[in-house]
């Protein structure tokens, strides 16, 4: 694109070094180049969200150059919400709330700055949407227990994979922080094993482990001989020729893809992905008794509507009422 500049971020930052900053941004001068720099490198610390608000950051910017909006000052109210009402054709109106977040987000940035003088996508109303129930797939206690115990105990990495799967089924772990974690955030307190999950923002999120996933973890760690390395990752890759453990720690994809494929060898039907085992340890928990303020303290979720959308208990009631159809 004509009119670039060349921004040199740190490798961590959206798209990597020499990324171009668009021209609209680059004919605001060298303060607005500086500023929107910033937004992602300074303001926003979660990797994955600086790389999901610069996608949308760069495919709002390139909709209004291609409009021939050459300045930040001709963005209008009238602007973002012509922008919205396109995304609204194509998107799902959670992805054109993301989009809107995005926007008005950056805008505020810059006019903290000074950059603008005021926000346009401050008065524009994103779409309606109303989510009473997840849609994340989730697995029965059976299919459960079939999927833990399809998994060959006799190497390490069906050790690990087993203690994994567990881990967010038992602790409701998300896999990000469950990937985080260190040897040593697996501690001993008390008569019981402890777990200290590295969630979102920075915060870490202490659950007693259940005594099964104690079992497992402690079967894994004793069998990778990791027991020592107490500032090295719990759960590390293991590359299948060689079927050793590596000193790296497995990624996010690494495990959505261990669970593809333990699923599949399983026999497992439902098209389940690494947090269809966060919504199974909730619902399960809550069919057994426990209580939603219990559940959203141990899912360190901020609102007990988040844990809401996890509670399939009236999934089985809804059955039982089709099966009265007696045609």
């Amino acid at each position: 694109m004509s009119g670039e500049l060349k921004l040199h971020q740190p490798a961590s930052s959206p798209g990597g070094p020499g990324h171009a900053i668009p021209a609209i941004i680059a004919t605001a001068g060298e303060d607005a180049v500086t500023r929107f720099a910033e937004f992602f490198t300074a303001n926003i610390r979660n990797a994955n969200t600086r790389r999901a608000y610069f996608r949308n950051t760069a495919s709002f910017l390139r909709w209004c150059e291609a409009r021939g909006l050459d300045d930040l000052r001709l963005v209008k109210p009238i602007v973002v919400a012509a922008y919205v009402e396109e995304l609204q054709q194509s998107l799902a109106k959670p992805s054109v709330k993301q989009h809107l977040a995005t926007i008005r987000m950056l805008f505020d940035w810059l006019v903290t700055g000074q950059v603008v003088p005021v926000n346009p996508g401050a008065s524009v109303r994103g779409p309606r949407h109303v989510v009473k129930k997840g849609k994340t797939p989730l697995l029965t206690a059976e299919e459960t227990r079939q999927l833990l115990d399809s998994l060959d105990t006799t190497s390490i990495a069906g050790l690990r994979d087993r203690a994994i799967i567990a881990a967010m089924v038992y602790s409701f772990a998300r896999v990000g922080a469950m990937v985080a974690m260190r040897v040593e955030d697996y501690y001993p307190q008390g008569r019981r094993m402890w777990l200290r999950l590295h969630e979102k923002g920075g915060k870490h999120h202490e659950m007693p482990a259940h005594h099964n996933l104690e079992a497992y973890i402690d079967a894994y760690v004793e069998a990778a001989g990791i027991a020592e390395d107490r500032k090295g990752p719990l759960f590390r890759t293991a590359p299948r020729r060689k079927g050793e453990l590596t000193r790296n720690p497995m990624g996010t994809v690494d495990v959505w893809r261990m669970i593809q494929r333990r699923a599949k060898q399983a026999g497992i039907r439902t098209a389940i992905g690494c947090h269809s085992f966060r919504a199974t340890g909730i619902t399960n928990y809550l069919e057994n008794g426990g209580t939603l303020e219990k559940a959203q303290q141990m899912a360190a979720h901020e609102s007990p509507k988040t844990t809401k959308l996890y509670d399939r208990t009236s999934d089985q009631i809804t059955l039982d009422e089709v099966e009265r159809i007696a045609i």
